[in-house]
């Protein structure tokens, strides 16, 4: 009675323990991709960078369409 009682309970601890571990894991993604998330908003909502991708962009168009750029 007593040794099952023990083996119940060690059972029980490790899966609390891998549980846990697992938890762990899953909160750490998150957070890793909220930063990530943040970061892109921060990037994108500057307006700078947004500009001059959108002139990069343009610049190549017009070259592969054959227009004359910086005119």
């Amino acid at each position: 009675m007593f040794l099952q009682k023990v083996q119940e309970c060690v059972k029980e601890k490790r899966l609390m323990r891998y549980l846990g571990e697992k938890g762990q894991g899953i909160v750490e993604y998150a957070l890793i991709l909220a930063f990530v998330v943040a970061v892109a908003v921060a990037i994108s909502s500057s307006g700078g960078l947004t500009t001059a991708v959108t002139a990069v962009f343009t610049k190549v168009t017009d070259q592969v369409n054959g227009k004359k750029t910086g005119e």
